[in-house]
């Protein structure tokens, strides 16, 4: 029987809050029919054993054969629910599982594609996650024009063909309501709770802010230019063609004048930087459009699974 909601929590290294996060779930969850899909993103710490130990009949734990990352590791899960919905949540504890039900009846009532969580009183360090999230925050409303207040928090409650295709490849699942609005999709945000961690070590820091802000570029390009690249690289080829253009009538005129141009800086310097910035710009862009169209059309994963294990079951399935 399908059942109605399909909670997706990617763990890397959390063994000591699996216990309690079941507990948890199935205390705030009484009242739905859902499933729960852990996906381990290459634990070592004997987290995939600690959930088989606790596991029964909504449980199923898929374990990657290495470390991905999040995103991955999350698309692996909404490739395995069955639930006409699916929400997101971390596995650190931090998240609340008690907001969930709230979040699910303003899906369902008020007809939202996605509802996500907005964490008004964020239990965290100031200077290593709160400072970084900001900025980031700050530069993807910018950029995206997707407003949002707050993009980190993994509690997300989406309609089933919604999250199908999300796309998620590399480390975007920051970017998911962005993703969810290139569908066309209706987002609401919620305030929930949020809570200190108390077993276990924070997986982010100032690194992530950089490799945010990569991705931010690869987001502004799909959501502004996926559907009329030319305007993008078009635009940059006029302005370029442009400059070059006033360039060499320039160094025209001193050549005229009986002025020697070769070898000159402005000469060398201006075709090195405009020759490869557009080079590499392009590249970058090509390489993208290149990985989704191989994965996508193909219906090809980025992810390999040791096993399946559902609920109790003695079997695994090996892929």
């Amino acid at each position: 029987m399908t059942p109605e909601l399909s909670i997706i929590i990617t763990v890397l290294n959390e063994r000591e809050n699996i216990s309690p996060l079941v507990r948890k779930l199935k205390y705030d969850l009484s009242g739905i029919d859902y499933e729960v899909i852990f996906v381990d993103d290459g634990s070592t710490d004997g987290t995939p054993r600690a959930i088989r130990k606790i596991a029964d009949e909504r449980i199923t734990l898929i374990e990657l054969r290495k470390n991905y990352g999040q995103s991955t590791a999350m698309t692996a899960g909404i490739h395995h629910a069955t639930g006409r919905y699916v929400a997101l949540l971390d596995g650190d504890l931090q998240n609340d599982s008690s907001d969930i039900p709230f979040m699910l009846d303003k899906l369902k009532s008020e007809d939202w594609d996605v509802v996500a969580g907005n964490r008004k009183d964020r239990q965290d360090g100031f200077i290593l996650r709160k400072i970084p999230s900001r900025v980031a925050n700050y530069f993807i409303r910018k950029f995206t024009g997707v407003h949002i207040k707050d993009y980190g928090c993994t509690l997300k409650i989406f309609k089933k063909e919604i999250a199908d295709d999300l796309g998620l490849y590399g480390e975007m699942h920051r970017f998911i309501p962005v993703l969810a609005k290139l569908q066309g999709a209706s987002i609401v945000q919620v305030d929930v709770k949020h809570h200190p961690r108390k077993y276990g070590q924070s997986k982010y820091g100032l690194g992530r802010t950089f490799r945010v802000m990569s991705d931010l570029i690869t987001m502004i390009f799909f959501r502004k230019y996926i559907q009329k690249p030319m305007h993008l690289f078009g635009t940059l080829g006029f302005i370029m063609f442009s400059i070059g253009l006033i360039t060499n009538i320039y160094l025209l005129v001193l050549k005229m004048m009986g002025h020697d141009i070769w070898g000159k800086p402005l000469l060398i310097l201006g075709l090195l930087l405009l020759l490869g910035g557009i080079q590499l710009i392009t590249l970058g862009f090509l390489a993208e459009i290149s990985i989704r169209i191989y994965f996508e059309a193909g219906n090809k994963k980025t992810y390999q699974i040791r096993r399946i294990v559902h609920g109790q079951e003695k079997s695994l399935e090996y892929h």
